[in-house]
């Protein structure tokens, strides 16, 4: 009895060691150096009651040499531990002829009489699950046991006990019943110290302190350290050049962060060449983007970005961007936006926006927002046409809620993650008489409605070998008004949307773009890419409602040179409306300076 007490006790402190190791559970003994053959029979030998135990498992009997026939014994009595046959051993073996003969013992099952609690603290229990009534007459299974014992270490070292171990005590066997106490040793609380950059990057400390919430005299989170990766991950000036190392003295940790600044700021302008549909012959027009975006202002991590672009004649945008994190010493980010878009002669829209962000460890990015959004009929228009486009002076005030995660490997060459954004607004739109429009115009509709937005985009990079990756991407909105008009709705086409089609060649209350896009890398910074573009439209206008399927495809090449980035995309769209023809065929191409 006390040697079998003995071994129980050995296999319930030691076994998580014996289980990362490839030998058996045998007596010491010199075994002669196998000789690989061509083919080996297994063959187990146990006691009566022992082979009523082993039918239940199903192993190899015919394999390739001997060797590969005493892995499959070994991993045969590791499941037997596992199943709670902690006894079960290879007590001996030979080799005779191509038979590889095996003495097995497997003896009987243990179980838990009861596992009680020693000096778990309520919050241990919650986190980790543990309740006595779940060690009661129930198999003893060294994985679950090793389970339990990480489920509690794990909720130790996330709330500062990185120290904290974890024991039977009181260990009873009678017969094949276990009886004992779990016990938990925290040691002593550790809490933040400093937090130190390696490298070459030039990004304060006390901006990333206050970015990723890792504050001098707070508990230490291991949790927290290992997310905080994907958190720097996510900035687009910074590029991480190996994972976090904590530094441990007395009970400080110390968290040093090894970073390099890319080159981020952003100078750049693309031009594209388009059929001009309101010219006869092979006339192209031409239309243009230019891009400014500083980003990471002294380390300080502010941005400013600057962007403008003419999609096609007469219709200009204008957007700008200036972020300001750690508004106050908090974490909190401050987000100021502006928009104008005028489109051609018939109406141009401005639309501020403020939002205040919030970036959580584990979930993500959470941002509320207001939004005003004011549109007008330019003077020029004319008025014979503006009732017939549905255009109608507004003023929209609206609030919403905006989330995002990200865990993209890199910010700007991507090759396996995911990114989902979900946005929801609702405010108030008020009509505006316009002088241009007969007074008759405004008397069937509402002055003040109320109007709901949805917004959605998912991206999932697949890894497809070392060099290749392959996206899939969902992107769609929703403007939900019993008035809608042509001014409030989204625009879609182009290079950023829609790919075959002319920027904006589409307006839409509701639209949605699923994309297909192969990459193969052929360096770091540098790609060939293929793509496939399915969308779905629906215009809501009272005079004309219409939906479409339209489509686009093609393909393109991205590479680096002294000057920037260099792109070029060739694409054909087709739709009700447009022919898929090498006539109406888009190019565009640009270079990306960085900074």
């Amino acid at each position: 009895m006390y040697k079998i007490a003995a071994l129980v006790w050995c296999l319930i402190v030691w076994l998580p060691l014996a289980q990362a190791q490839d030998t058996l559970l045998v007596p010491p003994q010199p075994v002669p150096k196998p000789v690989v053959q061509a083919k080996a029979v297994l063959q187990v030998h146990t006691s009566e009651n022992d082979r009523q135990v082993l039918r239940q498992y199903n192993y190899q009997s015919q394999l390739a040499d001997t060797v590969e026939a005493r892995k499959e014994v070994r991993a045969l009595v590791q499941r037997l531990h596992q199943d709670a046959f902690l006894l079960a051993s290879a007590d001996s073996s030979y080799t005779r002829g191509d038979t590889l003969h095996v003495k097995l013992h497997i003896g009987n099952r243990f179980d838990w009489a009861e596992l009680r609690n020693g000096n778990m603290s309520e919050g241990i229990l919650v986190e980790s699950g543990f309740r006595e009534k779940f060690y009661r007459s129930v198999p003893f299974k060294p994985a679950e046991y090793v389970k339990l014992q990480q489920r509690i270490l794990d909720y130790a070292e996330r709330n500062g006990y990185p120290f904290a171990s974890v024991w039977l005590d009181s260990v009873k066997i009678e017969g094949n019943r276990i009886s004992a106490s779990l016990m938990v040793e925290k040691a002593f609380v550790v809490t933040y110290d400093t937090l130190q950059v390696v490298g070459g990057s030039k990004t304060q400390p006390k901006f990333l302190m206050r970015y990723l919430q890792l504050y001098p005299g707070q508990p230490y989170n291991q949790d927290q350290v290992l997310a905080s990766q994907r958190m720097l991950t996510a900035l687009p000036y910074l590029k991480v050049i190996r994972p976090p190392q904590v530094q441990f003295a007395r009970d400080k940790a110390r968290v040093v962060y090894f970073l390099e600044d890319r080159q981020a700021n952003q100078l750049d302008g693309v031009v594209g060449f388009l059929p001009d549909p309101s010219r006869t012959g092979n006339k192209l027009l031409i239309t243009g983007e230019a891009n400014m975006n500083i980003r990471n202002i002294k380390g300080s991590g502010k941005q400013l970005g600057l962007q403008w672009r003419r999609v096609n004649k007469g219709s200009v945008i204008l957007n700008g961007e200036y972020l300001h994190p750690n508004l106050f010493g908090t974490p909190f980010e401050l987000g100021t936006r502006f928009g104008l878009l005028k489109q051609d002669s018939s109406f141009i829209t401005v639309q501020p926006r403020v939002q205040l962000a919030y970036n959580t460890i584990r979930y993500g990015r959470f941002s509320v927002f207001t939004e005003w959004r004011n549109s007008r009929i330019l003077s020029s228009a004319n008025p014979q046409s503006l009732r017939a486009l549905d255009l109608a002076d507004a003023r929209t005030n609206t609030y919403g809620l905006n989330y995002l995660w990200n865990n993209l490997d890199d910010f700007y060459f991507p090759r396996k993650g995911r990114l989902v954004e979900l946005q929801l607004a609702a405010g108030r739109k008020k009509l505006l008489r316009n002088p241009s429009l007969e007074k008759e115009f405004y008397d069937t509709l509402d002055i003040n409605t109320t109007q709901l937005s949805l917004g959605v985009r998912f991206e999932n990079f697949f890894r497809m070998g070392k060099n290749s990756a392959l996206l899939a991407r969902l992107r769609g909105e929703a403007l939900l008004n019993d008035q809608i008009f042509l001014n409030d709705m989204y625009r879609l086409g182009g290079l950023a949307s829609l790919r075959g089609f002319d920027e904006f060649f589409f307006f839409a209350s509701t639209y949605g773009v699923g994309t297909l896009e192969y990459r193969l890398f052929t360096a770091e910074d540098s790609y060939v890419l293929l793509f496939y573009d399915q969308g779905y439209y629906r215009s809501d206008l009272e005079t004309s409602k219409a939906e479409g399927l339209p489509l686009g495809v093609g393909g393109g090449i991205s590479f680096s040179t002294g000057a920037g980035i260099f792109q070029l995309v060739y694409s054909l769209g087709h739709s009700e409306q447009q022919r898929m023809s090498l006539r109406a065929s888009k190019i565009h191409f640009g270079i990306t300076s960085k900074f």
